[in-house]
């Protein structure tokens, strides 16, 4: 899918000093050993007799979900994670859509030339570069305000799709390039190369499962990050801090794929009502 999923985790930058920070080979080791985990954990919940949703695990959750609330969550165990030289954030939210089918969702999740409309202000630019059945392709620019920090990133990211049966699919999507840009939108604007600069990102993954059921759509997203360490002397202060922007990014990034749903339906029947309107004339006509 940020595809979506991507935007939710745009939260998770803060600001730990001025200080340059490289990826060192054992953070991404360390990372991509924590994502081997993750999709485990996927597989787990596709197979029969699995607990697809999240959502469902909980009866209070569920019904928190059911009557409208978007939740969101730390996943379970230590979080962020302290993995050599950075931290893995990872977070679950989940919505309930009612009256809406599968494929209106992916309508908007898909549209990633639109992301920039859908997802303002956080999303300046987006763009496809590859749309196959299964593979997405696509790139965008994330600009984010936290704690006196203005960073953007630039970014590329792979979504695998897959429908498991008429009312149930996922997608795992993540970052393929990602670098930070420094002095954006003035005339030194400029990329640094990746693995370098402040680090407040180096990575970003995210699963999401849709089911149709209830009369509607569940969505969930999984959305995970890596970044720097937070140096001891200031964790207890920002700790809280990117405990709260996490969670709030991913409400927001949830709400703002529903009222993209709710604008897509409101432009459709605008689009049909002059036909129908010209149908219904014509057909009363003498």
């Amino acid at each position: 899918m940020r595809n979506v999923k991507h935007l939710l985790v745009a939260g998770f930058l803060f600001g730990i000093g001025a200080n340059a920070a490289n990826l060192k080979p054992e953070t991404v080791a360390a990372w991509d050993q924590y994502l081997d985990i993750a999709k485990a954990n996927l597989q787990k919940r596709i197979q029969h007799g699995g607990s697809f949703l999240w959502t469902l695990e909980s009866p209070e959750r569920a019904a928190r979900v059911r009557n409208g609330e978007i939740v969101a969550a730390p996943a379970p165990g230590t979080n962020p994670k302290k993995v050599p030289a950075g931290l893995i954030h990872h977070w679950m939210g989940a919505m309930f859509l009612p009256d809406v089918k599968i494929d209106q969702v992916l309508e908007v999740t898909r549209d990633y030339d639109r992301y920039k409309q859908y997802y303002q202000p956080s999303v300046i630019e987006s763009k496809t570069i590859a749309r196959e059945d299964t593979i997405d392709r696509f790139s965008m620019r994330i600009m984010n305000k936290t704690l006196f920090l203005k960073t953007a990133l630039d970014a590329d990211y792979q979504a695998t799709n897959v429908r498991l049966d008429d009312r149930r699919m996922y997608s795992i999507s993540q970052t393929t390039r990602l670098q930070e840009i420094e002095e954006t939108g003035q005339p030194g604007e400029h990329r640094i190369p990746e693995g370098e600069g402040g680090g407040y990102i180096w990575k970003l993954f995210s699963i999401a499962r849709f089911e149709q059921r209830d009369s509607g759509v569940y969505v969930e997203f999984e959305a995970v990050a890596l970044s720097r360490d937070i140096p001891l002397a200031a964790r207890l202060f920002v700790d809280p801090i990117v405990r709260r922007v996490s969670r709030n990014s991913l409400l927001i990034s949830l709400r703002q794929t529903e009222l993209a749903l709710r604008d897509q339906a409101v432009a459709s029947k605008r689009t049909i009502s002059p036909v129908g309107a010209g149908r219904a004339q014509g057909a009363s006509a003498p």
